[in-house]
């Protein structure tokens, strides 16, 4: 079907003085990621909206997640747009939240969310056109199952190992792969195939390749697994901070990837992220100008001069993208 596929995107104003004095009493004394390149604000979400409104016309919807805060320049009367406030979806013992990874695990609750939905990370941008076969086909996400190992990459590491525990819980790795076979052994990943065939022979899974670009997902995925796990899932909703004890939205991708709904697709973008190194951030922005990816995600790091970074990656965006969109009044 066409035109029934939904944009999710998550957004927090990290200069919000009322959200950072709330954000404040609720500071755990436990190992909890609170760093300042999860919350502040890069000042570039209209390039998010520009780039949906010029490369991705055919989206029916976009939902726009906060707390309740939004930039004064979104259109909120848009047709397109959905604003919705954590507490429209989560549960009030949640709230309020700082915890990504607890807002992202219910957001199949969003009133009027098509049951096809690509979900973006803040970070995330389209920078040239995509279709809507980039992100489904046979009304299947597009997806690499690609096996991996787990890196000893704090705090992530120990999200991954939560969510391959439950996966590990109910599916054995090489029935999974037996029963889609072409799926997993697939020209389409090139080289990275390699993956599958050296990580065969380990009993157990043992962690996916995680592309870090905007996941095409089914509504009937976070359903199913609520449905079997809710008590853990909910842990991670009471989880106020991120934390080593989540799961994460990660856990719903390598579920549908086990039961071998998706469809082998190549990756359609590249993840860069900032460093103390220029060369290495003239990359990021040369990647912008030159538009040579369809989508780009783009980390943030502690160690960076966030300011200067700031204004050289906006000056990128408006090189391909300076027309005002429609999103913006």
């Amino acid at each position: 079907m066409q035109g029934d596929i939904d944009f999710v995107q998550l957004w927090v104003d990290g200069n919000d003085k009322d959200w950072c004095l709330e954000k404040s009493k609720y500071v755990p004394g436990y190992d909890a990621d609170v760093s300042a390149a999860r919350y502040r604000d890069w000042d570039n979400l209209q390039y998010w909206f520009r780039g949906v409104e010029k490369y991705a016309p055919w989206v029916r919807k976009i939902h726009f997640i906060t707390c309740g805060h939004y930039p004064k320049w979104l259109n909120l009367s848009h047709p397109k747009l959905n604003f919705v406030k954590h507490s429209d979806y989560m549960p009030s013992d949640c709230l309020p939240t700082f915890n990504s990874s607890a807002i992202e695990l219910g957001i199949h609750r969003i009133k009027a969310l098509s049951d096809k939905f690509v979900y973006f990370n803040d970070d995330m941008f389209i920078i040239n056109r995509v279709k809507e076969a980039d992100f489904f086909k046979n009304n299947l996400p597009c997806d690499l199952a690609i096996l991996n190992t787990i890196p000893p990459v704090v705090p992530f590491s120990y999200n991954d190992f939560n969510n391959i525990y439950v996966i590990n819980k109910y599916f054995k790795k090489r029935k999974a792969i037996k029963n889609n076979l072409f799926k997993w052994y697939n020209i389409t990943y090139g080289r990275e195939v390699f993956n599958n065939i050296l990580l065969l022979p380990w009993e157990n899974l043992t962690g996916f390749v995680r592309q870090h670009l905007p996941l095409s997902y089914l509504k009937k995925t976070f359903q199913e697994v609520w449905e079997l796990e809710e008590e853990l899932l909910r842990k991670t909703l009471k989880s106020r901070f991120r934390s080593k004890e989540d799961v994460t939205i990660w856990l719903f991708r390598y579920w549908r990837l086990m039961k071998g709904e998706f469809y082998p697709a190549p990756k359609i973008g590249e993840r860069f992220s900032f460093s103390d190194n220029e060369k290495k951030n003239a990359l990021i922005y040369n990647a912008i100008k030159k538009q040579k990816y369809r989508v780009i995600c783009v980390n943030d790091e502690d160690n960076i001069d966030f300011e200067a970074e700031k204004r050289k990656l906006k000056e990128a965006f408006e090189h391909i993208l300076p027309e005002k969109s429609s999103f913006e009044v």
